[in-house]
């Protein structure tokens, strides 16, 4: 009888403990640390779990075999500047104004009068408000000025480069030496980008090891494998590959990859944290498909456009515990889903009335059965030109007439002429298939037509665009 009393108290006490661990270790993932790693410039096809042959990336793979990849996930623009500030806005760039820089290019360059509105919600300003630590180590280019440094962003720490790496004097004397830069201080005048990866991953190291007992945020938008023709390469990597400098940068990029998962790990912060990994765009002309360069295989088209291969761009996602291992997802997703998702997650309250074009894709991300995209289409925004439209299956390439040609710039980089290409069986988009589906044509006009209107074209500014800022007298970024 005795005994049966005894027993009966410790089930209760062991039942009360793990009621007590189960609700401490609940409360440690309600607010679930976020790792975003960005890569500059890297092709669909470039990584081993999405097809590649050439370039070793083991830790990746690692990743992938552990977690999810999306292999429809759409960056906003074929290009730098806009594709990042549709990320951290979970806007289209062009809602955000972001989409050109103030002379009418389509990435900002140094010493510019013009950033991202520092009143735009962010992926960061949001989260820190709900008791997150951030920092951004890397790449910036959403602004090179003092008010437009990621500090202004809700960033409790920057560490970086504000602009690509190969805006450099020897390109443009009118530019100053490529900067390093901590918060707001220039700490390195030129930079040695040699090393600069290196430096990165030991600043994301201390920042995740100094936050293990908060939730935090740690952007880190990799340099690499850049906008030169030839990566810089560390010379710990360099001739290492059998892909060449090209292959080499891969090697590096993987490896500073799995530095921060080995942390992570260390830490035993795994199932805590949901580590991201994905590239801004495709792999550029003069590097895509050339020997030894980058690959957007499968798809056609490179870098800097709108066809598949510059838009269309690889991610893997790993959160132990809470994404199904070695599982994948087609279902169409862009860019600026993570705001929202990253939102939902951490249990953050978007404000009502913000206008956004991201949603919510943790049922994708999760592998919840029968979870569909929460998009109905996407926009192939090139600068401030819509150059096309898809829906589920099908993309349709506008008819860009002299009302919406805009002028030489445009003529490049997107057709001229209407194109319907079924992307379920025609990924190189080689087959114009308008002539059989008018129906398909005019629907995805009439789409066109309401988005240009909201967004707008380069004729016109759009209805529902929020503006950039300027400063008057921007100032060159230089070492005191």
């Amino acid at each position: 009888m005795l005994w049966n009393k005894i027993s009966i108290r410790l089930i209760g006490v062991v039942l009360l403990g793990a009621f007590l661990f189960a609700c401490t270790n609940k409360g440690k993932i309600e607010k679930p640390d976020f790792i975003f790693i960005y890569a500059d410039n890297l092709g669909y096809g470039d990584l081993g779990c999405f097809g590649s042959e050439r370039n070793p990336t083991p830790h990746i793979d690692r990743m992938a075999e552990e977690g999810v990849i999306l292999t429809s996930l759409y960056s906003s623009s074929g290009v730098c500047t806009p594709s990042r500030a549709s990320l951290l806005t979970g806007c289209y760039a062009q809602r955000v104004d972001m989409s050109l820089n103030e002379k009418g290019g389509w990435v900002l360059r140094p010493v510019s009068s013009k950033g991202l509105n520092p009143e735009e919600m962010t992926i960061s300003s949001l989260l820190k408000k709900n008791g997150y630590a951030t920092a951004c180590i890397g790449k910036w280019h959403l602004g090179d000025q003092p008010e437009f440094l990621p500090s202004n962003y809700g960033f409790d720490y920057f560490y970086g480069i504000p602009y690509s790496e190969d805006m450099v004097p020897s390109v443009d004397p009118s530019w100053p030496p490529l900067p390093l830069v901590q918060n707001g201080k220039v700490i390195e005048a030129p930079v040695d980008l040699k090393t600069l990866t290196r430096r990165y991953v030991k600043e994301a190291v201390h920042f995740i090891t100094e936050n293990k007992d908060r939730p935090f945020f740690l952007y880190f938008p990799l340099n690499l494998p850049g906008s030169r023709r030839v990566p810089v390469v560390d010379t710990a990597f360099t001739g290492k590959s059998a892909n060449g400098p090209y292959g080499d940068v891969m090697m590096e990029i993987d490896w500073s990859v799995g530095q921060i998962i080995k942390v992570v790990r260390q830490l035993d912060l795994e199932k805590r944290t949901m580590i991201v990994f994905t590239s801004d765009n495709g792999a550029p002309m003069g590097r895509a498909g050339s020997s030894g360069g980058g690959s957007n295989e499968p798809f056609a088209g490179s870098g800097y456009t709108t066809m598949e291969g510059g838009m269309r761009v690889p991610c893997v996602v790993e959160w132990k515990g809470r994404i199904p291992p070695g599982s994948s997802n087609s279902e169409l997703c862009t860019m600026m889903d993570w705001l929202p998702t990253f939102a939902f997650l951490a249990g953050a309250k978007i404000p009502e009335g913000r206008v956004m074009d991201g949603k919510n894709i943790w049922p994708l991300i999760s592998g919840e059965k029968g979870a569909k995209s929460p998009h109905k289409y996407f926009y192939y925004y090139f600068m401030d030109q819509l150059q096309a439209v898809r829906d589920e299956r099908w993309k349709l390439y506008l008819p860009l007439d002299n009302k919406y040609d805009g002028g030489d710039k445009y003529k490049f980089y997107g057709s001229s002429r209407l194109k319907l290409v079924d992307l379920s069986t025609d990924i190189k988009e080689a087959q114009d298939v308008s002539g059989a589906h008018p129906e398909v044509v005019a629907r995805l006009l009439k789409q066109a037509e309401k988005v240009r209107r909201e967004l707008g074209d380069p004729l016109k500014r759009g209805e529902k665009v929020r503006p950039a800022s300027y400063v008057k007298d921007p100032k060159p970024l230089i070492k005191e």
